[in-house]
């Protein structure tokens, strides 16, 4: 189950040679968590995703309701 959990990780990470900054290392990292978490929660990776993009820009969010262990999915 753990290699399977790194598959992605192995794949990617010739793909990762190419992050000419480190600010977008950080952003394909930040990525690339934000979507094994969602599978590892069981929920549909793109509504999400869609879900976190739609509501982190309200100033009123609040984060502990976007944690993917909080997300309804419709």
């Amino acid at each position: 189950r753990a290699e399977r959990a790194i598959k992605p990780f192995v794949i990617g990470r010739k793909n990762w040679l190419f992050s000419n900054t480190s600010s977008g290392a950080h952003a394909s990292a930040v990525l690339y968590s934000l979507i094994e978490t969602a599978k590892a929660n069981g929920i549909d990776c793109y509504a999400y995703l869609e879900h976190l993009l739609t509501e982190l820009p309200r100033n009123n969010c609040d984060i502990e309701a976007l944690m993917p262990w909080c997300f309804k999915q419709a």
